[in-house]
């Protein structure tokens, strides 16, 4: 399993800015990183000085959102509708998309459902609950 640690993500994606502004060749998995990063403009600043990046502390206390993490929860996204993992990912985000009009707002409301799954797997010392996960994009749906 492949376990990236906090410096390697920062990395990746001040890398993946680097090569956008440049116009350099893209692995897949930098393009998708890239589309993300474009949506951010709000991030700019941040990817594109990667030692004020690799030095920052985003605690929750700071009340400052940590970039990193959210590109991340993205990139996750992304890929569990891309493979439909847990089964009804894709249908719900579907549903989500359409209801809200857009993509990604569809994406930062399953942001919401996957961090409480993983608060409460946390918290819980339990497995995270791929079956709860659907049940709340799905709420958002329907809502």
């Amino acid at each position: 399993m492949f376990t990236p640690s906090q410096h390697d993500v920062r990395q990746f994606f001040c890398e993946t800015r680097r090569k956008q502004k440049t116009n350099e060749i893209l692995t897949p998995l930098e393009a998708i990183a890239r589309d993300w990063v474009i949506q951010h403009p709000e991030y700019d600043a941040v990817l594109g000085d990667s030692e004020r990046a690799l030095a920052t502390d985003y605690a929750v206390e700071s009340g400052q959102t940590n970039p990193f993490l959210h590109l991340s929860m993205h990139l996750s996204i992304a890929e569990q509708i891309s493979i439909d993992q847990p089964p009804g990912i894709r249908a719900a985000f579907l549903a989500l998309a359409q209801r809200l009009g857009s993509e990604h707002e569809a994406h930062h409301q399953i942001m919401e459902c996957l961090g409480e799954m993983i608060w409460s797997s946390q918290r819980n010392g339990t497995p995270p609950d791929g079956a709860a996960y659907i049940d709340c994009v799905q709420r958002r749906a329907s809502a």
